[in-house]
């Protein structure tokens, strides 16, 4: 049998823990040969706190380890009888559902793109009111028009004299209301 990719959930919050917890248990019991990888699927997300560039790390499925692992009695009961684990997702309780290749593959590929291009913390659609914080038109109201994320910048009509004026913006700049 060839190894495929399942979902374990986790507590909230203890994803991390969960993982460290089923590489030890998979060491410890010589399993080596039954399990691939085990990862928390994460991207690298980038907030601007005063003035300075932070960069943080976010979980796109809170709750949730991938695990690549050969599905059979024992390594199932390894991973049930770890602490803080919940049970699997899909199929069944006792014969759980691996996911798709394609969707494995989807995940893999943003966890690599994360950690080569962060994304920002906060994410703006067009549409949406934004307050002005920094800047020549620091404390005005506006809507976003269009944005754009490889620049980090923001198109926004803000309301000056009655008149909507686009203004071009950096994401430090403005806050959602």
């Amino acid at each position: 049998m060839a190894k495929r990719w399942y979902v374990v959930h986790a507590y909230s919050g203890y994803e991390k823990q969960v993982m460290r917890s089923l590489i030890e248990r998979v060491k410890l019991h010589g399993m080596e040969d039954l399990f691939g990888e085990i990862l928390v699927p994460t991207e690298e997300v980038v907030e601007i706190k005063n003035g300075q560039k932070r960069k943080s790390e976010r979980k796109f499925f809170p709750g949730y380890v991938l695990v690549q692992m050969e599905m059979n009695e024992d390594s199932w009961h390894l991973i049930k009888d770890t602490p803080r684990v919940m049970g699997f997702i899909g199929g069944t309780a006792d014969k759980p559902a691996p996911i798709t290749e394609k969707e494995a593959d989807a995940i893999l590929q943003r966890v690599q793109e994360g950690v080569e291009k962060p994304r920002p913390k906060t994410l703006f659609e067009p549409g949406e009111m934004v307050r002005v914080v920094d800047g020549p038109f620091a404390d005005f109201n506006g809507v976003v028009e269009e944005v754009n994320y490889e620049k980090s910048r923001l198109h926004v009509a803000v309301m000056i004299f009655g008149r909507s004026t686009p203004v071009e913006l950096e994401f430090a700049q403005v806050e959602k209301v």
